[in-house]
């Protein structure tokens, strides 16, 4: 199997749908993609490089949208969240209030996707920073087929949407049938005892490997993907989590600051649930170091080893097979 660049199937997408639709606009913030050539040849008159200038990026998009057009504007998660917050708030949520902007917001590089940039192209904030935002949608996909399967609700929802994308290629995990409603914004991949891996993103997929190392010992543990962090049915994802004793949340963004980790703190809190709750991630500190993304999530507790600490504990080892790499 063929891993595949998120950011490719998206613009491939997009692309076919403007042959057929000609309310839908591309904006870029002078950020290309291989994909991007054929959309920016064949329809000039709809693609708009705005260049390197994401708050006017915002507003050339907000006022397509408030003429009705379905607009995407894309760029680089950190740039396209951080340097243009003030106008994603003003222009964006505040006016979706009373107005219907349809403007999907591509961001490419979610956590440390450009980990040989260092931080300032990593972007650990945007969990956080875009949960907070009312009216928002924020889809978190951990593979291409998440991102084949939301194109139709950008296009239908006229409401802004926060896409994060991954930056790197990567394997698809929904296939062989395994087709998850996007509308109930997760999947339960794994059904486990005692356990459950709660992801979102690219650590999905570390997730799945968890747990795969678990079950070689005999143990069986859950995974969650969760793939829409807004809006969520929490009632629902807590009939999933319910069962389980302990949850393990895992996310390349920082912990304890309004993400992932928040969000299942909530569900949990406010049903009165005696589940116990670990969080991964980052902690307070940005990433200086320098290796592979593999390497740099060593370096701060969100190895596979790591991981399998976190939830390996005497008790849980005891009469069980030895861990294999």
């Amino acid at each position: 199997m063929k891993a595949r660049v998120m950011r490719d199937v998206l613009i491939e997408d997009i692309y076919h749908r403007m042959r057929n639709d000609q309310r839908i606009f591309f904006l870029s913030a002078d950020f290309g993609a291989p994909a991007l050539d054929d959309l920016r040849a064949e329809f000039p008159d709809r693609f708009i490089n705005v260049g390197i200038a994401e708050q006017n990026l915002i507003n050339v998009a907000t006022g397509l949208a408030l003429e009705g057009f379905c607009v995407y504007a894309y760029n680089i998660s950190g740039f396209a969240t951080m340097r243009a917050y003030e106008q994603i708030r003003t222009n964006l949520s505040v006016m979706s209030e009373t107005k219907e902007l349809n403007v999907n917001l591509i961001a490419v590089g979610a956590g440390l996707s450009y980990f040989v940039s260092g931080p300032t192209h990593h972007c650990l904030e945007d969990l956080a920073i875009m949960r907070l935002f009312p009216h928002f949608t924020v889809f978190s996909p951990s593979d291409c087929i998440l991102v084949e399967n939301f194109m139709d609700f950008t296009v239908q929802h006229k409401a802004p949407k926060y896409i994060r994308l991954e930056g790197k290629p990567v394997l698809d995990i929904y296939r062989d049938n395994k087709q998850p409603a996007v509308a109930a914004g997760f999947h339960e991949l794994k059904d486990g005892k005692d356990t459950c891996l709660v992801a979102t993103g690219y650590m999905t997929h570390k997730a799945m490997k968890v747990a795969q190392r678990m079950r070689e010992t005999g143990r069986d543990i859950g995974v969650v993907d969760l793939f829409l962090l807004k809006p969520i049915d929490k009632d629902v994802l807590f009939e999933v989590l319910k069962k389980y004793r302990r949850i393990v949340t895992i996310e390349e963004a920082f912990i304890n600051s309004g993400g992932l980790d928040s969000l299942i703190a909530e569900i949990l809190t406010e049903r009165g649930a005696g589940i116990e709750l670990r969080r991964m991630g980052f902690k307070d500190k940005y990433v200086f170091d320098l290796g592979s993304r593999d390497r740099l999530h060593e370096l701060h507790g969100l190895g596979e080893d790591a991981i399998i600490r976190s939830i390996w504990t005497e008790s849980d080892a005891r009469d069980e097979k030895p861990l294999r790499r």
